[in-house]
């Protein structure tokens, strides 16, 4: 099966004369971001990174979704940096949707292309570059590693959609594939990065109701989604962040597939703490 073409954020403004009114929403177990408010006017930059631009679309928020970060990057001609990570505790993701980047890991180049994913463990020495003439855009994911005693972290690796089979879901064989970039057998990784592709009339038949935290940003297609409550039409180029237990599913209408960019954190004990626990007795 082809990956296709992924969605690339243009940016820019919207007219004048367009409606303001539009699907974006931030409830108390879900946000949509859609590809329509990524404008120019919310951009951010980041220090050491060179003809750089970024959107965030989700950081930690105490009470919401607390494991990690996304970012689109977009990286111009002669872009890049060679200090892109400042936290030796972050590990990291990167996923191509457009262009070209060449990507240092451990004093080993790799060119990046469409469907292109890196993983980079905390403390990993790398540098990323566009020297192309045309923009190139990533999507990178940041968490916070959690070190387990008696496990190293896992090591940097880069390879491509293309090269990676999808694994049918049981019983949706026809209809439903993961591509799975982290093997989720493995133990030192504490978070998955996965493409998630529906062809036509597949469906996520149940209300998903589950302690990981989703990042879904839509590569390709369209679909309706329902998240906690309601029933959310969502497009490629949208974003949807979602906090532990909102119920999900889903309905891909057609009339191509629908894909989608998952993050989820896994394979850790959960925290236990108490807020404010006062004096001992």
């Amino acid at each position: 099966m082809s990956p296709g073409k992924y969605f690339s954020q243009p940016g820019g403004h919207p007219a004048q004369t367009e409606l303001m009114t539009g699907r974006a929403v931030f409830t108390e177990a879900y946000a949509v971001i859609p590809k329509g408010v990524m404008r120019d006017i919310v951009v951010s930059y980041l220090p050491h990174w060179e003809a750089t631009r970024l959107w965030v679309i989700a950081r930690p928020l105490s009470g919401f979704a607390e494991t990690f970060a996304q970012y689109i990057m977009e990286v111009g001609p002669r872009g890049g940096s060679d200090r892109p990570e400042p936290d030796p505790q972050a590990e990291g993701a990167l996923f191509v949707v457009d262009g070209e980047v060449e990507l240092t890991v451990d004093n080993k180049q790799h060119l990046m292309r469409p469907g292109g994913f890196a993983y980079l463990p905390p403390a990993s020495a790398w540098s990323l570059h566009n020297t192309k003439a045309e923009t190139a855009r990533f999507h990178w994911i940041r968490k916070r590693y959690e070190a387990v005693d008696g496990l190293s972290a896992p090591p940097a690796f880069v390879t491509n959609e293309a090269q990676v089979a999808p694994t049918p879901v049981k019983g949706a064989e026809r209809w439903w594939s993961n591509t799975r970039f982290i093997d989720p057998a493995d133990l030192r990784h504490d978070m998955a990065v996965t493409v998630v592709t529906f062809e036509p009339g597949g469906t996520i038949p149940f209300e998903e109701t589950h302690v990981m935290e989703h990042g879904l940003y839509i590569l390709e297609g369209k679909a309706v989604y329902r998240l906690n409550r309601d029933w959310v039409e969502v497009e490629a180029g949208d974003f949807m962040w979602l906090r532990a237990f909102c119920p999900q599913a889903c309905y891909a209408g057609g009339p191509g597939r629908f894909r989608y960019l998952l993050y989820k954190d896994v394979n850790r004990h959960m925290r236990l703490t108490v807020a404010n626990p006062g004096p001992a007795r």
